[in-house]
């Protein structure tokens, strides 16, 4: 008896060892058409099991990750398809495999699959930070599986980060900065980033994304707050009226009113016209270190810290706020006052006050990427010996900027729109007469009935013909552009028709959510990841407009802004589920599909004329549609 068992447990070790030998002779990286894919060993589900790199270019390589093993099928909405004929070479040395170009070349880890980019002499250009450089963790949204993700790059000290689209924050250098990639009426982002090392990084991800700290701004209850009496537990704030006098004083810990939400938290029947509100006392903070505060204001702000003015008066209209971030060096157990002083200047305004905890320095100067949902993590390194050669790389995955009309490089005029045929008319015949040079009239929005939004039909009590209108304009050797939203009013002919075909977002709706407009109208805006949607929304757009002889188009709330100033949260909500997946997703992209559906819809139908748009957000991409991004609605002062 005692021989069997021997016989068996040496069957079994024999077994393991053959196992194991199996496992090891596995090979841990495969050689593509296209690149070569690295399977890992994960020491934790939220690190990358498979890591592939692909080679665009001699000077572009495609990285992608994912804690999965293999990867899903999707199509980049903002990358065009590649044909992929450049030479290149994989070389197993060691622990690492090494990519080769031409120009370039990638080594990767196949321990932790580490991506480190290096010229053809061995001089390191861009490498994934030591620890953990990526991490994942699953999210769903709306019924939709993905992750949040984050990817970490050492940095040298006098690196340079510049892009991330249009941010009216004074930044311009984002090293060592945190900036939110979202969209919104001034701010448009764009996943792209360009440094003086001679090298771009386009992201490839469509979700609310930050740059730099992926932490979320944390509220002012994180310090020890005192009040003007010394009293722990909040900043006194006082309620003055236009007439000086105080309405009301009380303790806050929180400054949070940026939003249709948190601005019912203030105080019942205060009267905002012309009123003041000034939070005052002492903060203490829990450590030693560079706090990174945000401010977000509409009206004048002013904000001091430890007695200095860390924030000059700053303006913004009410219902239109802006974002601007600073730093204050703090120490731990060290009270310190604090004093926002802020004039709303409207009946319904906007602001708050947060901060960000320190990091030593060396994390924060890194370049780091976090993105709130995607399918897997996808990053494209483009090489260049300067930055015009950066942005030609740009240029080839995201698609060439197209030769726009050449009347749209002259001069424009504008105004918060013309109300009537005979206005847009009469005054670009001043313009002729008085002999300045004019090549662009612009119709802005409500030339339509009040309760029409979206029929894209002139009001003939204003505009009784607007084929002669544009005949006279064209007559005057000029052009016109029209501001065309994505929105429709319930009653419209094209939202019944968009509607009954489930390409309109319906949360807005169902909620009742009303405009400005007279007594306030419900609509909605279209989904313009459906393609079938997109050509319905062209169709309607030419038939009813483009049938004229019109121009060029004014995509104005592109963001897509259904109700402003709402919730980031409530925002997806309102623009959810779109054809291809949740908003949280696709949070960043309306402008690029919106944009698709005008270009691609006028080349269908005039392939002779050039096209152009100017649109009101944006996103990488957006210059192969013919497509200028304008700064939005920015605040009526020289400085911005």
């Amino acid at each position: 008896m005692m021989i069997y068992k021997k016989q068996f447990i040496l069957f079994c070790v024999a077994l393991g060892i053959l196992g194991a030998m199996a496992s090891c002779s596995q090979p841990r990286y495969k050689k593509s058409a296209s690149g070569v894919v690295v399977s890992l060993d994960q020491q934790t589900k939220s690190d990358a099991a498979t890591v592939k790199l692909e080679v665009i270019s001699d000077e572009i390589i495609r990285v992608s990750a994912t804690p999965e093993n293999t990867f899903p099928n999707r199509e980049s909405l903002i990358v065009i398809p590649q044909e992929n004929k450049t030479a290149f070479t994989v070389e197993e040395k060691g622990a690492f495999i090494t990519l080769k170009t031409a120009r370039i070349q990638a080594q990767v880890s196949l321990s932790d699959g580490k991506v480190e980019f290096y010229d053809l002499h061995g001089h390191s250009i861009l490498k994934e930070a030591d620890g953990r450089s990526k991490s994942f963790t699953p999210i769903e949204a709306d019924g939709y599986h993905g992750y949040s993700f984050q990817q970490i790059f050492d940095s040298p000290e006098d690196e340079a980060f510049y892009g991330l689209g249009q941010h009216q924050s004074d930044e311009w250098n984002y090293k060592s900065k945190n900036e939110e990639l979202y969209q919104y009426n001034t701010k448009v982002s764009v996943p792209f980033v360009v440094s003086n090392k001679n090298y771009g990084l386009l992201w490839d991800n469509y979700s609310l994304t930050r740059f730099g700290n992926a932490e979320e701004y944390g509220q002012m209850s994180q310090f020890k707050l005192y009040n003007s009496k010394g009293e722990e537990g909040g900043l006194s704030a006082k309620y003055i009226t236009a007439l000086g006098e105080v309405f009301t004083e009380q303790d806050e810990a929180e400054i949070d009113y940026e939003n249709l939400e948190t601005i019912q938290r203030f105080p019942d029947n205060f009267p905002f016209a012309n009123a003041e509100i000034v939070w005052e006392g002492e903060i203490e903070a829990p450590e030693t270190g560079l706090y990174h505060f945000k401010l977000y204001y509409a009206g004048y702000t002013k904000v001091q810290i430890g007695g200095k003015e860390v924030v000059k008066e700053r303006w913004r209209t009410a219902w239109n706020p802006n974002t601007y971030k600073f730093t204050v060096e703090l120490k731990a157990g060290e009270r310190v006052p604090v004093k926002l002083d802020w004039k709303p200047d409207g009946g319904i305004s906007y602001i708050s006050l947060k901060a960000l905890s320190p990091r030593s320095e060396t994390e924060q100067s890194k370049l780091a990427l976090w993105s709130e949902m995607g399918q897997h993590m996808d990053y494209y390194f483009i090489h260049g010996d300067n930055m015009d050669k950066i942005i030609s790389g740009y240029r080839h995955l995201t698609g060439k900027a197209t030769i726009l009309p050449r009347w749209a490089y002259g001069f424009w005029q504008s105004r918060e729109r013309y109300k009537t045929q005979d206005e847009i008319v009469e005054t670009l015949a001043e313009f002729r007469k008085r002999h300045i040079p004019i090549d662009n009239i612009v119709q802005d929005w409500s030339y339509w009935e009040e309760d029409q939004w979206g029929s894209h039909e002139f009001d003939v009590s204003r505009f009784p013909d607007p084929q002669k209108m544009m005949n006279d304009i064209h007559g005057m050797n000029a052009h016109c552009m029209i501001s065309v939203w994505p929105k429709f009013y319930c009653n419209t002919h094209h939202y019944k028709a968009l509607d009954a075909k489930g390409y309109i977002y319906q949360q807005a709706v169902k909620d009742s959510v009303k405009d400005w407009i007279g007594p306030g109208y419900v609509g909605s805006f279209y989904d313009p990841y459906s393609q079938e949607a997109r050509d319905l929304f062209w169709e309607q757009m030419k038939n009813n407009i483009y049938k004229y002889g019109m121009d060029a188009w004014w995509m104005d709330a592109s963001e897509p802004d259904i109700l402003s100033n709402s919730s980031l949260e409530y925002r997806k909500k309102l623009s959810t589920p779109t054809a291809i997946g949740s908003s949280t997703e696709y949070l960043n992209t309306y402008a690029l599909m919106n944009a698709d559906a005008i270009y691609e819809g006028q080349r269908s139908v005039d392939p002779n004329k050039r096209v152009f748009l100017l649109t009101r957000s944006g996103f990488a991409g957006l210059q192969r549609y013919a497509t200028a991004t304008w700064s939005g609605d920015i605040g009526t002062r020289w400085k911005i």
